[in-house]
């Protein structure tokens, strides 16, 4: 068995270039960013609002229905994901199978599409 080095050049350099990025990312921005401390830098950030008085406030429910919605479509994309990957070039689903998914899969985006469209009705998408 021939073991040769210099095949494994390219990986070595591939692997200087993405830490020597890597580093460059981290340190960079220390070396080059201003350094003045203001009472408003160092006060915390949360949700857009400066936290001044009570932490117990009332958040606008707008916050929590995008919230929602959000994980109902990223569910659904995590949900078509694998019919997506499973329907390719090489299908893995049973030919006897493929009707019933196709249609299976509509129906589960024609659910979504009407929740969408109560939301929007709704006017959640709406913002004062």
């Amino acid at each position: 068995m021939d073991f040769n080095l210099s095949t494994y050049y390219p990986i070595f350099i591939y692997l200087v270039v993405v830490i020597g990025a890597a580093a460059t990312a981290i340190i960079g921005p220390a070396l080059v960013a201003p350094k003045r401390k203001t009472p408003v830098k160092q006060m915390p950030y949360e949700s857009g609002m400066d936290p001044i008085g009570d932490a117990r406030q009332r958040f606008d429910v707008k916050f929590y229905l995008i919230a929602i919605l959000f994980l109902v479509f990223d569910v659904e994309l995590l949900f078509l994901y694998p019919w997506a990957a499973a329907s390719g070039d090489q299908p893995l689903i049973p030919p006897a199978f493929r009707n019933i998914v196709f249609w299976e899969v509509l129906a589960f985006l024609a659910t979504v599409v009407v929740a969408y469209v109560y939301a929007w009705r709704k006017g959640v998408f709406r913002w004062r």
